[in-house]
């Protein structure tokens, strides 16, 4: 069992949530559709290719929110099919939001696959819209353990105590969600998204031994 971990970071991010109509909302952090519609994209799966967007799908995903990020709403004004009319638009995004993803699977070579796809990408990458490229680095590599083991113990991207982790979960486990956010096709004629349980946890990292420049032993 192996996991690879994403660094997502960047000056917007958008994270689709319930967005209806002319209000397109974010979710708090990354979703699964969203990272494995960036992992598509690294691939250079077209949209309707369903047989390997469901192999996508079947990888556990999971998320450590490094940074909270701050919401803003960007109001557009867009042209009707007519191009006589217009109407307003607001888009949410997170600003300045960090977050650690992770894809666990036992098929290395999959996960391997995807590393390569993701550092030479066939079509250009973006955090959930176009307009939200990632900063670098994007891929950081396997590594050798589960995926929660790989969210709690890889070394903080941004300075911090307190991690709040999403994770796909088992339907039984206590405390878990059911949210509509599994991929079944990006066509844009007819997009489909399944279900799946998550969970949230938090964690703790404990304090760092104050470290000083004197050392009263050192004449010992």
């Amino acid at each position: 069992m192996a996991t690879l971990l994403l660094r997502l970071a960047a000056p917007l991010q958008a994270w689709g949530a319930d967005s209806k109509f002319e209000t397109r909302k974010t979710n708090r952090e990354p979703t699964k559709s969203g990272v494995i519609g960036l992992l598509a994209a690294a691939l250079g799966l077209r949209r309707d290719e369903s047989e390997a967007l469901a192999r996508l799908a079947q990888l556990r995903f999971g998320v450590r929110v490094e940074r909270e990020g701050q919401l803003l709403v960007d109001y557009h004004t867009a042209k009707a099919q007519d191009q006589k009319t217009s109407y307003v638009t607001y888009r949410h995004y997170l600003q300045d939001a960090v977050f650690l993803a992770g894809i666990e699977s036992e098929d290395t070579a999959l996960l391997q696959q995807l590393q390569q796809a993701l550092l030479h990408p066939a079509f250009p990458l973006y955090l959930g819209r176009r307009s939200c490229p990632p900063t670098l680095p994007l891929c950081l590599g396997l590594r050798q353990c589960s995926l929660q083991e790989a969210l709690q113990t890889e070394p903080p991207l941004c300075p911090g105590r307190h991690w709040r982790l999403v994770l796909d979960a088992d339907p039984l486990e206590p405390g878990t969600a059911v949210q509509r956010d599994v991929p079944v096709s990006f066509d844009p004629r007819h997009r489909q998204y399944g279900y799946r349980s998550a969970r949230e946890l938090w964690q703790t990292m404990p304090d760092s031994p104050e470290k000083t420049e004197h050392d009263p032993f050192r004449e010992l």
